[in-house]
């Protein structure tokens, strides 16, 4: 009596109605013998360990037909999770009443077997306890019967069904394994072609008679000590595609582009369109060139370029001051290794579309060629030589601009890796249209064949240890226009900023600058101090760990020799000054 209640207690299991999302695999009563069970709504029904092995991955179970005294089973979505083994021993056949369907009921698991595989005649032999018929052998002991089988042939031709919504999928195939490892292989070979870099800085800030932040400059000067006192946002996107050989190999030839864009606001509004283009953004192309390596055997090393570069600038970073900028258009040879030290030829120039002859816009050509990486006691040594030349013409208002030629040379010293950092000095000359040191086109006058400058730049950057770091600098320039009645230029810089680092994200820095200019036609002679003090966080313990966020305070005072020239309007009758503000400032 009590078998034939547990008998009834599960044979609901088969009904045509069973709603499969509602299964979930669960134990069995122990005297249904060992095996998984399958539960609806709470009611467990067991299934066979031979069918479970052969039921794909993942797939539930349906009792639909019995025999042998194992149930036989169908698969349906969701995953399917073991059941603890019954205890052994306790399995009964389905003749003992273990597992007794009413007539009406076993009529209506019967007619769901027969209507899938019209497997009635053998599926009402198995229920009644009969032999299979003639010609069908007796499954072995864990098998299923015939009945069983036909039922598992039709789950395997209409196919493993899909997962239902939110169920695991079954576990990937080798294929999809394989095209997985081809798809990652082609992004990690995409990374290595695809680059990008860039530089911005950007903040707000405002002065103290309630203006928005100025900078302080000295006239004459051509760099002003940076460190909360950048009054504008300024960004350089760099985009680099390498076309060939990404990693460069010595054996191959590797190809690359360089393509960059300069952004510079005045931190007005954004979104501004000022009338007459004031406080508008600015945007300028300042490279796009191609460069080539490995292209002769004999000098791997040596790289060809040719377009618009930023090319081989040496920057002081604390003031933001250029001591050499070739930067313009043109081409030429790098890097090519001469045994003793490394050559750089370009031919690189500019022009200017405001100054129209009749020989097209005004234009310098420049024959840039350096020599570097000379060992030599305490560091190594670089040469650089600028050949310049500015063909005149006459304008259209008949203005008679005449043809200019002039040179530059300049040595340099550097000590790398010296107290934690480096050491940088550099004497220049130039004279004619290459007396400023770059490939910008100063404005045509019949005396720029004459002009001359002068220059000494030191810089040092100093960190013994992860808690204190310092750079600093000095600059003596002068600069003679060789107009009559006009004498020496002169500017004298010297700053420092330290740097005090109290963990791996928290730092103060300092900065204090001096900068005496003296005018050669008399217009200003002064000088201007400029010190700020700047709570920072930022990433790692180094002077050039970008990014990082600082606060500001910013106090400037000058000599009245150059009253009106520093701090603009909101200064123009001061001789002090102070801004405050906050800044980001980030490299990659």
């Amino acid at each position: 009596m009590e078998d034939w209640k547990r008998g009834r207690r599960w044979h609901r299991i088969a009904r045509p109605h069973l709603d499969s999302r509602r299964l979930f695999v669960g134990e069995g009563p122990p005297s249904h013998g060992p095996g998984q069970y399958t539960k609806r709504a709470g009611r467990p029904a067991r299934t066979s360990e031979a069918s479970a092995a052969r039921r794909p991955r993942g797939a539930k179970c349906v009792v639909t037909g019995v025999g042998d005294g194992r149930a036989v089973t169908a698969s349906a979505p969701g995953p399917a999770t073991p059941g603890p083994e019954p205890a052994p021993g306790r399995a009964r056949s389905l003749q003992s009443g273990a597992f007794m369907l009413r007539p009406s009921q076993r009529a209506v698991a019967a007619g769901i077997a027969a209507g899938m595989l019209f497997a009635l005649p053998g599926a009402l032999a198995q229920d009644s306890g009969d032999p299979p018929p003639s010609g069908q052998e007796q499954p072995p002991d864990g098998g299923v019967s015939s009945t069983g089988s036909r039922i598992r042939q039709a789950v395997e031709f209409f196919g493993d069904p899909q997962p239902a919504q939110g169920a695991v999928p079954s576990a990937p195939t080798y294929d999809q394994l394989r095209d997985a490892e081809v798809r990652i292989h082609k992004l990690e070979e995409a990374g290595k072609l695809f680059e990008f870099h860039g530089y911005f800085r950007a903040g707000y800030g405002m002065n103290s008679t309630g203006g928005q932040q100025v900078a302080f400059q000295a006239p004459g000067a051509d760099a002003k000590y940076r460190l909360g006192n950048e009054a504008e946002t300024y960004a350089e996107l760099i985009f680099v595609n390498n076309w060939i050989n990404p990693e460069q190999a010595a054996d191959k030839l590797w190809m690359r582009t360089e393509f960059m864009v300069e952004a510079n606001t005045t931190n007005s509004a954004s979104y501004a369109n000022f009338p007459g283009g004031i406080g508008n953004d600015n945007f300028r192309l300042r490279e796009a060139f191609v460069q080539a390596g490995n292209v002769l055997a004999a000098f791997p090393e040596a790289k060809f370029w040719a377009g618009e570069r930023y090319y081989r600038r040496y920057q002081v970073h604390i003031n933001d001051f250029y001591i050499l900028d070739m930067s313009g258009y043109g081409g030429g040879i790098e890097d090519l290794n001469l045994g003793i030290g490394k050559l750089a030829v370009a031919y690189l120039g500019g022009a200017r579309p405001d100054i129209v002859t009749d020989n097209g816009n005004y234009a310098k050509s420049n024959i840039d060629i350096r020599f570097y990486d000379v060992t030599v006691p305490l560091g190594k040594l670089g040469i650089w030589f600028d050949l310049a030349i500015s063909p005149g013409g006459t304008t259209q208002d008949g203005t008679s601009i005449p043809s200019a030629t002039g040179w530059a040379v300049g040595i340099a010293h550097q000590r790398l890796e010296w107290l934690g950092g480096y050491n940088w000095l550099s004497v220049q000359y130039g004279k004619g249209p290459a007396s400023n040191f770059s490939t910008a086109v100063t404005d045509p006058s019949p005396y720029v064949k004459d002009s001359e400058r002068f220059r000494v730049a030191e810089h040092v950057l100093i960190q013994p240890n992860p808690v204190f770091a310092i750079m600093a600098e000095v600059v003596y320039q002068q600069i003679r226009s060789a107009a009559p009645g006009e004498g020496w230029n002169q500017w004298i810089s010297l700053g420092a900023r330290p740097q005090v680092f109290f963990n791996d994200v928290f730092s103060i820095a300092f900065e204090a600058g001096f900068d005496h200019t003296h005018s050669g036609d008399g217009r200003y002679d002064g000088w201007l101090s400029k010190y700020t003090i700047a709570p920072q966080l930022g990433v790692g313990r180094k002077f050039f760990s970008r990014p990082v966020l600082r606060a500001f305070v910013t106090y400037a005072n000058w000599s009245n020799g150059l009253r009106g020239f520093v701090g603009g309007p909101a200064f123009q009758n001061a001789t002090q000054g102070l801004t405050y503000g906050v800044q980001a400032e980030s490299w990659w």
